[in-house]
């Protein structure tokens, strides 16, 4: 072999190695902090996640954590960013500071917190503005889900702000204006409150005076051995939601997923404004079923409890996310 051949091989090999060791491109999408999203009056802060070459006209779903939790652990628990990447929208996780509630919670039961224009309902509507504006998102395909205290302001701002969602899902959550109506939280919590449906029903009109629709739909997945939010508290959303929605509540469809009960509830042209999902045995927490197969999503750890059902693949199936 001659030199000049021998230099050329080595160069070549060189520029082969450099290739086979070198890490492989990470993605640049990861949760990033928002500042500067509105007046912000219930001092929240803003997170996001925006998936690598998302295009305009793009569905957005807010997502709101538990108490002692953070947008970061709700984020990746959930399943909704590995969704996101999947099916092609972007995630808006609102976080609570401990200067307004030590426990992390939304301050879901706060007068002053879920009126229109207000607290902290006003801050998660100005995180939906920012995140329309900024990527270009569909107005009309934006969704809202939380657990626990998050699912209480899922409530709120399906109530307060009907026009900015399509669609709801609350998780061990509870109906709008429920802290109000039992007088504390913790009998809405753990007791319920003693509301006729339409009363149920007036409260959310209330949150949006002379709304005439269209309203969000609803989702409820509870727990059956929730103790820290009542299974009545399903019970309540269904009466408060089909009253909005002007429907019965008389299952249209009563069966079983993943071995949990399971109905639906229609509007008289047929269209299913509120859905539900009893899991049974399952304690106070976000449902999720690990692992890589199609249905499966979120990951198992404190309030995210493994029942073989992940409420996100649930909830995204029924927002038309998937398509």
């Amino acid at each position: 072999m001659t030199q000049t051949r021998a230099a050329s091989l080595i160069t070549v090999l060189t520029a082969l190695l450099a290739v086979l060791l070198a890490p492989a491109p990470a993605s640049a999408a990861s949760l990033q902090e928002v500042t500067g999203f509105g007046g912000n009056p219930g001092a929240l802060r803003m997170y996001r996640y925006v998936p690598d070459g998302l295009p305009a006209g793009r569905p957005v779903v807010v997502a709101a954590h538990g108490c002692t939790q953070n947008a970061a652990g709700y984020a990746t628990g959930t399943g909704w960013l590995q969704l996101a990447d999947r099916w092609g929208f972007s995630v808006v996780l609102p976080q609570q500071q401990s200067a307004n509630n030590l426990s992390g919670c939304f301050n879901w039961f706060q007068t002053g917190d879920i009126q229109r224009g207000q607290g902290e309902a006003a801050s998660i509507a100005q995180m939906v503005d920012r995140q329309l504006a900024d990527t270009g998102g569909d107005a009309s395909r934006v969704y809202v889900t939380g657990l626990s205290a998050g699912g209480a302001m899922t409530s709120v701002m399906m109530a307060a702000y009907p026009e900015k969602f399509r669609a709801g899902g609350v998780v061990a959550g509870l109906p709008h204006g429920c802290a109000q109506a039992a007088g504390s939280p913790y009998v809405c919590m753990y007791v319920g409150a003693t509301q006729t449906p339409d009363q149920w029903g007036d409260r959310v009109r209330a949150a949006r005076p002379g709304y005439g629709g269209p309203w969000p739909t609803l989702t409820v997945l509870q727990g059956t051995a929730d103790y820290t939010v009542k299974p009545v508290n399903m019970s309540d959303l269904v009466a408060q939601w089909t009253d909005v929605h002007g429907t019965d509540r008389t299952a249209d469809l009563s069966d079983t997923v993943a071995g949990h009960p399971h109905q639906v509830f229609r509007d008289a042209s047929g269209a299913p404004v509120v859905e539900t999902y009893s899991l049974t045995g399952m304690g106070h927490g976000q449902p999720v079923d690990p692992g890589t197969g199609s249905g499966q999503c979120g990951a198992a750890g404190a309030y995210f409890l493994d029942v073989n059902l992940c409420a996100a693949y649930r909830l995204g199936l029924a927002w038309g996310l998937s398509g």
